[in-house]
């Protein structure tokens, strides 16, 4: 295949050219998480013809990835998203080497992962793998394209992005030093699928400046921009929490959801044990996500987000199972009914149906 014709539309542009094109092409880029942001990122980042690309994520295709997710089908449901994911794009981008991890992000990992990259993206949903990405990328002086999602928020920025003076632009511990324990994602709170789009659209619009060297980088300023009203606001930062304050904090820190750090075992139900139960007239089993791919029967289901233990009627003759995806949301509707009733017996499906074999 003739690169020159497949890439026409990009050299005719005077900024880019064959010279801009073959930057591209020596680029390497990491893309962690391979969602609703990830996989289109992925995807064009590829058509754009950057040479190399290697894709991090754990999880599989869900249903409910799908009015977002655009790059997997019906028929990819159950299968892994970095296998999936990147099958669709050796059918489209020859000159791209694209290869991936099926596993999660981890302290143990990272430095590994990030090595031979050029450029790192978040793709994530999960606060602790963004601020483990954020300090490892500190640490290792790699620039970091960020972007996140709350509802019909999205937020876009490039961090740790080497100035003319040798120092770095911000990172995320500028603009929030800590960590939140409070903010649901997206499985939790619901996005809209176009400002995933427009907010992943952003990120390889920002790889593409810096690997191009062309127009200005949203460095120094977080991209704010809420869909419904159509506004946009860039909200300035400083650099001011520096290299060797991080370094420290990697050290201490274990990039764990304090919210999902500890589940109390005797609050667990494992996926065998509840194979046994199921069909038990006393079991009462409650979702508390919608859409999910159930390989069983429900009573009832209320997302978690609606969860109220105070207005739920609950019968002291029954076991109640909670449910969600990975463990994590139902872990919490067990917290709150065992809050509210301490004598109830409650239970949590550990690991969620993805568990669930």
């Amino acid at each position: 295949m003739d690169k020159n014709k497949l890439f026409k539309r990009q050299i005719t542009l005077s900024e880019i050219g064959e010279v801009g094109q073959q930057k591209l092409q020596n680029a390497s880029v990491l893309v962690v998480g391979c969602g609703g942001l990830g996989s289109p990122i992925a995807v064009h980042l590829a058509a754009s013809g950057i040479g190399k690309i290697h894709l991090v994520d754990f999880d599989r295709v869900d249903i409910s990835n799908l009015h977002r997710q655009v790059f997997y089908a019906l028929e990819d449901v159950g299968k892994p998203k970095v296998e999936v994911l990147s099958h669709f794009i050796k059918q489209r981008a020859p000159f791209t080497e694209i290869s991936f991890t099926n596993k999660s992000m981890t302290k143990e990992n990272v430095f590994q992962l990030i090595e031979n990259f050029d450029l790192v993206i978040d793709g994530t949903d999960s606060l602790p793998t963004k601020y483990l990405l954020n300090d490892a990328c500190v640490i290792r002086n790699k620039p970091l394209v960020y972007g996140s999602l709350y509802k019909f928020d999205g937020y876009v920025t490039s961090f740790n992005v080497l100035q003319k003076d040798g120092s770095y632009s911000s990172n995320l511990r500028d603009a929030f030093p800590e960590m939140a324990t409070d903010i649901p994602n997206c499985e939790e709170a619901g996005t809209l699928n176009s400002i995933v789009g427009m907010i992943a659209t952003q990120q390889v619009n920002e790889v593409l400046k810096l690997i191009l060297g062309v127009g200005k980088p949203l460095t120094n300023q977080l991209l704010i921009y809420n869909s419904l009203e159509n506004t946009q606001l860039k909200m300035r930062l400083k650099p001011i929490i520096l290299k060797e304050k991080i370094t420290k904090i990697f050290n201490t820190q274990t990039y764990i959801d304090a919210a999902c750090a500890y589940q109390n075992p005797d609050w667990q139900i494992a996926p065998e044990d509840l194979k046994l139960k199921l069909g038990d007239k006393n079991l009462l089993i409650i979702a508390v996500l919608k859409d999910l791919k159930l390989p069983f029967e429900v009573q009832k289901t209320i997302h978690i987000t609606k969860f109220d233990a105070e207005k739920i009627e609950v019968d002291f003759s029954k076991t109640y199972i909670m449910v969600c995806q990975r463990g994590f949301n139902s872990y919490k509707a067990t917290e709150k009914l065992k809050k509210k009733y301490p004598t109830l017996e409650v239970l949590s499906l550990t690991g969620g149906i993805s568990s669930y074999k």
